[in-house]
C-alpha cells in the first residue's frame, strides 16, 4: 500500500482500512500458529501497513 494512496483518504476511510488490516493480521497469526501459513513475510507487510495507516491518522489529527 502506497503512502500517497493513504494520504488521499479521509479519516473514516483510514479507520476502516486499519480495522481491515488488524483483522487480516489476526487471521495471519492464527494461520501461522496452526502452521498453515506458507509465506510468513505477509505478517511483516501487514504490520508495516498498519504502522503507515496509524502514522497518517496521527498526522491528520495533528493538522486539525
Amino acid at each position: 500500500m502506497k503512502t500517497e494512496e493513504l494520504r488521499n483518504k479521509d479519516r473514516a476511510e483510514l479507520e476502516k482500512e486499519l480495522l481491515s488490516l488488524r483483522r487480516t493480521q489476526f487471521g495471519l497469526r492464527m494461520r501461522q500458529a496452526t502452521q498453515q501459513l506458507e509465506n510468513v513475510s505477509q505478517i511483516k507487510n501487514v504490520r508495516r501497513d498498519i504502522a503507515r495507516v496509524k502514522t497518517i491518522l496521527g498526522q491528520k489529527a495533528a493538522q486539525s
